[in-house]
């Protein structure tokens, strides 16, 4: 473990420079260090512990500041070993339980107004991940007519969410034909998971025999089902919520037009932070992963803190990003906090 590199003071000066980065965005210097937080050593003492900890990879020194900036392992280490996490306000608590409880109850007006919540009490951009709905029970459905040649299914999911599918139909079906086949639908599909639907619907639907335009629609059912029913894994963009990427913005961090260039492709092309998230959703408690741990050249200088919120048998993921000079302490306990409100409105 990285900490077990590090003397006792090689830690208390490591924690101070990073509270002292993350709360002023410039570089630390030893004199700074000894005025603020009162480590019972000399500013020369300081300094040389300083340099210490740079040529261990935990501070670099920009060439423009006698002062230093935390790495990507300063604050692995940080976050692992020497964080305090403060416990949330009452008056954080409420205002998250009255922003996120106030409104619709689908999974995907909670998850809008829970990752809007967290990042404007966070100041960092809020994110959430929509459920794998794999395993989604299905309520009931519903066929929609839009024109003689298109139909609308509605599919309404256990837990609230609901998910809509554009049917071609050739010529026109009679009400009375839709309604029968919605009937035989819910009759034989209410009640599955979206994975034994695709999995089932053949041999569901193989014995139903009914006449006229009925048949037709039903066929289509049977010869495109599994295409139709794959909409478990909505796995890219659109199963992704963003708060204001505005509070990002206003960092420094974000002051250079490559940087702000690769935050608005990461919240504008979202397929590879849907991927990141993923990986995330079966986690249990709080994931942090910092710059370089990513991988990732569009999360590179980012932190990512997460934790998995669930609704019913599913699970999604709720957090944030935002630079890894990050308030960790408040950070995690709103994450923490704001998943348990979405399982509980969710539950």
């Amino acid at each position: 473990m990285a900490s077990l590199e590090l003397t006792e003071r090689e830690r208390n000066v490591l924690e101070a420079v990073v509270r002292s980065y993350v709360e002023t965005a410039e570089p630390a210097g030893s004199r700074t260090i000894a005025k603020r937080f009162g480590l019972g050593v000399s500013p020369a003492t300081i300094r040389n512990t300083m340099a210490d900890l740079e040529e261990k990879g935990f501070l670099y020194h920009p060439h423009t500041s006698a002062g230093r900036i935390p790495t990507d392992k300063a604050y692995r280490l940080y976050v692992d070993a020497l964080i305090r996490v403060q416990p949330l306000t009452v008056r954080d608590r409420d205002r998250l339980a009255e922003q996120i409880g106030g409104g619709g109850s689908a999974i995907e007006s909670i998850l809008r107004r829970a990752a809007q919540s967290l990042g404007v009490l966070s100041q960092e951009l809020g994110v959430a991940l929509g459920p794998r709905l794999d395993q989604a029970v299905l309520q009931k459905l519903e066929l929609v007519r839009l024109s003689s040649e298109k139909m609308i299914l509605v599919l309404t999911l256990a837990g609230g969410g609901v998910r809509t599918i554009f049917i071609e139909i050739r010529g026109e079906i009679a009400d009375d034909a839709i309604a029968e086949v919605q009937r035989v639908l819910n009759e034989r599909l209410g009640g599955l998971s979206l994975a034994e639907v695709r999995t089932t619907l053949g041999a569901r639907l193989r014995d139903v025999a009914p006449g006229g335009g009925a048949s037709e629609l039903l066929n289509i059912f049977l010869q495109e089902g599994e295409q139709l029913f794959d909409v478990a894994g909505v796995r890219g963009e659109d199963a992704v919520v963003l708060g204001q990427a505005s509070v990002l913005a206003e960092k420094p961090e974000f002051a250079t037009g490559e940087s702000m260039k690769r935050l608005i492709a990461l919240t504008e092309t979202r397929t590879h932070l849907a991927e990141v998230l993923r990986g995330r959703a079966s986690v249990p408690g709080v994931s942090i992963t910092i710059g370089d741990e990513h991988g990732s050249q569009l999360l590179g200088g980012l932190t990512l803190v997460t934790a998995e919120y669930r609704a019913g048998g599913l699970t999604g993921v709720i957090g944030v990003i935002g630079p890894t000079r990050m308030p960790y302490e408040k950070v995690i306990s709103l994450v923490t906090h704001t998943s348990s409100l979405v399982t509980d409105l969710l539950g």
